[in-house]
């Protein structure tokens, strides 16, 4: 058990960075460094027919680096400046994020994009109707291999597809969700050199912070997660980064700010509420300027609770692979990109469904672009950018070409999920 994990949901609390920058950071930017226009600044949803439904919420998130905007939305006073009084709580795992959001215990939280959409179709938990509202963030996950490994030769993909096939024996690789991003990039990435994630390997679920402890006592070879923990197993002398997910894809979607169906519709000046008050964050985030700050305020025991300098170097795309190769990332963690980030594109949520078709988790085709629009606000969306002034595109799908060079434009799923070599 290691500090990170030793509460189920820790309340934010304060503490001195927490303080300190609350203090400076407002005389640095605060609200009006986001570039709004002035007389955005004083919008607010907390008035008249606008008034937010419920003002007292619950919003979780897991210690990741991608939490930063969620969490700095409270940090800024962004929930606040919407008529929003909010907790922001630090959850444990994200099985423990499914089942607070599920039972009402979180009113919306940072969450797995694959996690949302396996609760909708009832594959890794309970069915209940979900809603994604927006991207959290692009970019930013890597593929961990052991320095064990590295020993016997296995740098990348194709090395540790001979080293799997050349030393028999049982090897072991960690995702944070059964359904989620981590695991899709890590089925995706070993697939693609010819390593089927359930016959040739073990895959076992672990929450995130738990990822470099389990690694150092042995337990297993390699695995996928979120920064800061793919940096910190290098910082650690333990392991080194065979991949980004950058590299995998870029500008995947990843982490979402997700609730219940339920839930937006009761309270839908609440939920764009909310909205705001995370885009604005996210807009801050993206501020080259500022992200040593929020680095420093992400990086205390409240909320990540791990090294600033661990945080920060991947933050800002200085990226080190533990294996002898450093280099400036332009496809590193991002959070806004003028709103390119934050919609919540139809095809983004149907290739989570895809993969999950592919690996066996669905045995059976879904309608995939009518599950998608149930999921994906993106009315409530629209509405919170308009007031914003974030720019919106004029097609919910997006094509983006991957590393195997396979384009996924959202057009035939079917056919697309069907297509693969490896699968269940």
């Amino acid at each position: 058990m290691t500090d990170y994990d030793d509460q189920q949901s820790k309340k934010y609390v304060t503490d001195p960075a927490r303080r300190k920058f609350v203090k400076t950071g407002a005389a640095i930017a605060g609200i009006a460094a986001l570039g709004l226009a002035p007389g955005l600044r004083n919008v607010a949803w907390a008035a008249g027919s606008d008034a937010p439904e419920k003002t007292d919420l619950k919003i979780g998130f897991i210690p990741l680096t991608d939490c930063a905007s969620v969490v700095m939305a409270g940090e800024l006073g962004l929930y606040k400046k919407y008529g929003l009084k909010v907790e922001v709580t630090k959850e444990a795992s994200w099985a423990a994020v499914r089942d607070k959001l599920i039972n009402g215990e979180l009113d919306a939280a940072h969450v797995l994009y694959g996690l949302i959409y396996g609760v909708q179709l009832g594959i890794g938990g309970p069915q209940k109707d979900m809603a994604v509202l927006l991207n959290l963030n692009n970019n930013g996950q890597a593929i961990t291999l052991s320095n064990q490994l590295k020993a016997k030769g296995a740098s990348d993909g194709a090395s540790l597809k001979k080293l799997v096939d050349g030393d028999k024996r049982d090897y072991t690789f960690a995702q944070t969700f059964p359904t989620g991003t981590h695991a899709m990039w890590l089925y995706y990435w070993l697939a693609q050199y010819g390593i089927n994630p359930f016959t040739d390997v073990k895959t076992i679920t672990v929450p995130p912070p738990q990822m470099v402890a389990n690694m150092r006592v042995g337990n297993m070879d390699g695995y996928c997660v979120g920064e800061p923990w793919n940096a910190r197993a290098i910082a650690d002398g333990i392991g080194f980064t065979a991949t980004t997910t950058q590299d995998i894809w870029k500008d995947h979607p990843e982490k979402v700010f997700g609730t219940t169906l339920e839930f937006t519709q009761k309270n839908p000046n609440t939920t764009r509420a909310m909205m705001m008050a995370v885009l604005e964050a996210a807009k801050y985030i993206d501020t080259t300027a500022n992200r040593p700050g929020v680095a420093k305020v992400i990086a205390s025991k409240s909320y990540v609770n791990a090294p600033e300098d661990v945080i920060e170097g991947r933050f800002l795309g200085n990226y080190d692979n533990g294996n002898g190769k450093t280099w400036q990332d332009a496809n590193f963690m991002k959070f806004h990109n003028d709103g390119a980030v934050n919609f919540p594109y139809l095809s983004d949520g149907m290739w989570f469904l895809t993969q999950h078709k592919r690996w066996g988790l669905l045995k059976e085709h879904p309608d995939y672009l009518a599950v998608a629009k149930k999921v994906n606000q993106i009315e409530l969306y629209k509405q919170a950018a308009s007031q914003l002034k974030i720019s919106v595109p004029g097609d919910p799908l997006r094509s983006s070409t991957l590393f195997d060079g396979v384009v996924w434009d959202g057009k035939n799923p079917k056919a697309y999920a069907d297509g693969f070599k490896i699968k269940v």
